[in-house]
């Protein structure tokens, strides 16, 4: 278990004593605790070998004891107590935003609200409005929270259906039943949110491969059966439609099922106009015959277009533009050449800046830009500006160990609710880059939020905009905001526009990146990196580029180490 995973089971323990009206002292211990696992430098196993207890300041013997196990286990006894101790509702009410354990606390003893179910009873009967710390508008905002939760359930992120889909396939590719088998429909488009997964399988035999699947030991139950489809639900949770088709036609039933069905009218609109018929069993003349190219390249190609990639498949444009020759060479992960917005140690990270240098040498990257919290991020161990100077030098330690790597020194920096940075020009000077992003007071109006973010993209030290709706997939919408007169504001100042590749984010929504693109926006994809596993998600970025038209030259961190140089260069020159 590394850092980032052994302090989020602090902070989750801390959160569930508070709930149980427990000691502040032993609730802060653990929070506290949480926050130094984090900034703790050098090999924690080797550490929790020697021993925590007294040789790590605010670590005693209960909660050395409890990071060991962690280290060694994987898992905490003590917090499985704990949980095991409340009614387990409890736990889906902390999803609802604003409820935090106080709140939590009141309602379960003051209402006896134990689920979610019971929450929302509760809101409908106005209980919470004589609430100590409630009231009538924090009533208003549970329910919509509520809401939002019930509105999310049943989807799936991307990359949380990625391994369903995977394992399915494989799963289903050993059925000796089924020949070719593919994942289709918004999977293979690649969107943000999944809510059931499409299969296209070759059989002949679909009673055989119907047999198969309720015996499978992926599969919770089968819905229905028949020829040509069964649909049957996954133990991990999304539904499945399964596509039984014959060899011949695979090709087009793949596009017609991989849609969308938007992209898949315009295609039957083309055929049409070409005296042809366009379905999922194949493309058919006035005599209702067919040729049967071997791949979805060719039923392009019967239809006069070059291929288009599953993820422009949305009946964006996409069909006119093959038409005229005008598709974009898509970005790919290859062309990914480096990687900003990461977090050491230094702040809420889990990596030394030795282990994200190494890291990134491990993954194929020319070069890394660190971008710690600033200062009004306290929650997250932002750095004030002793702790500057201290990461300043071991930053010029690591580039003297690391000549053949391109190490950039930044900082990712509140924007405060005036849109000013939290801190001052002359600090901001110092750094190589500056990421730009707001963490707190989400909800100003519209006004107030697009005026924050225009200026601070319009401040010359900003370099880039960080994940600049604020979205959270399946959690948090984005913050009121003009997005277009941001953009605008980034276009006119050559302010880049982060592109998080977090999956939780994928913020900038891809839906907005050809707006970006063609207001003359660059972007960047970053991976907002705490941990070594958070260098992966890059891949999601280059997804949702894809997903928006993007090519290499509209990404600046496809730049080789000595552009990217050159770039930031030229842009502290210019302050």
């Amino acid at each position: 278990m590394d850092r980032k995973a052994i302090a989020s089971v602090l902070e989750e323990t801390a959160v569930l004593l508070e709930l149980k009206g427990e000691n502040t002292f032993k609730i802060r211990a653990y929070q506290q605790a949480a926050r130094t696992v984090l900034s703790l430098e050098g090999d924690l196993e080797a550490m929790v070998e020697e021993g925590l207890d007294g040789r790590v300041k605010g670590i005693g013997k209960t909660l050395s004891a409890h990071i060991s196990e962690l280290v060694r286990t994987g898992s905490l006894q003590y917090l499985e107590e704990l949980k095991n101790s409340i009614p387990s509702g409890l736990l889906e009410i902390f999803q609802v935003q604003g409820l935090g354990p106080k709140k939590v606390k009141v309602l379960y003893e003051e209402l006896g609200v134990t689920n979610l179910g019971e929450l929302e009873y509760a809101c409908r009967e106005n209980r919470l409005i004589t609430l100590k710390g409630f009231g009538e508008k924090t009533q208003a905002k549970v329910l919509l929270g509520i809401e939002n939760l019930k509105k999310y359930r049943g989807r799936f992120l991307w990359a949380e259906a990625e391994p369903m889909a995977l394992a399915l396939a494989a799963e289903l590719a050993a059925c000796p039943a089924v020949g070719r088998i593919e994942a289709a429909g918004s999977f293979r488009r690649r969107k943000e949110i999944i809510k059931d997964l499409d299969m296209v399988a070759v059989s002949e035999d679909p009673a055989a491969v119907t047999e198969y699947v309720i015996r499978s030991p992926l599969v919770e139950s089968l819905d229905s059966g028949g020829d040509t489809k069964l649909t049957f639900r996954l133990k991990a949770g999304p539904g499945v439609d399964l596509r039984l088709v014959p060899a011949d036609a695979f090709p087009f039933a793949l596009h017609h099922f991989t849609g969308s069905r938007e992209h898949n009218t315009l295609m039957r609109r083309r055929a049409k106009e070409l005296n042809l018929k366009l379905n999922e069993y194949g493309l058919f003349d006035e005599n209702e015959r067919t040729e049967r190219p071997a791949d979805e390249e060719g039923v392009f190609r019967l239809l006069g277009l070059p291929y288009i990639p599953p993820e422009l498949r949305e009946g964006l444009g996409e069909i006119e533009a093959a038409e005229k020759g005008e598709l974009p060479g898509l970005i790919t992960e290859a062309d990914v050449k480096g990687v900003f917005h990461i977090h050491s140690n230094f702040s809420d990270g889990g990596l030394t800046i030795e282990e994200i240098v190494a890291r990134c040498r491990e993954l194929g990257y020319e070069y890394a830009g660190l971008s710690d919290h600033s200062r009004s991020a306290f929650y997250a161990g932002g750095l004030n500006l002793e702790d500057l100077d201290r990461q300043t030098a071991e930053v010029e330690k690591v580039r003297k160990d690391n000549p053949d790597f391109r190490l950039f020194w930044g900082i990712e920096s509140d924007i405060l609710p005036d849109g000013s940075l939290d801190y001052p020009d002359e600090v901001l000077a110092r750094f190589d880059f500056v990421i730009a992003s707001v963490h707190s007071v989400f909800n100003l109006p519209e006004k107030d939020m697009t005026a924050r973010l225009v200026a601070a993209v319009s401040n010359p030290h900003t370099t880039i905009l960080g994940h600049p709706t604020g979205r959270l997939l399946l959690a948090r919408e984005p913050y009121p905001l003009d997005l277009t007169a941001v953009l605008e504001a980034a276009a006119a100042h050559g302010t880049l526009v982060e592109i998080n590749a977090n999956p939780h984010r994928l913020d900038l929504d891809w839906r907005e990146m050809r707006r970006a693109k063609a207001l003359g926006v660059r972007m960047m994809i970053n991976p907002d990196a705490h941990a070594a596993a958070g260098f992966n998600d890059v891949r999601y970025g280059v997804y949702a580029a894809r997903k928006g038209w993007l090519t290499s030259e509209d990404v600046l961190n496809c730049l080789d180490a000595s552009g990217m140089a050159g770039y930031l260069a030229a842009r502290k020159k210019a302050v």
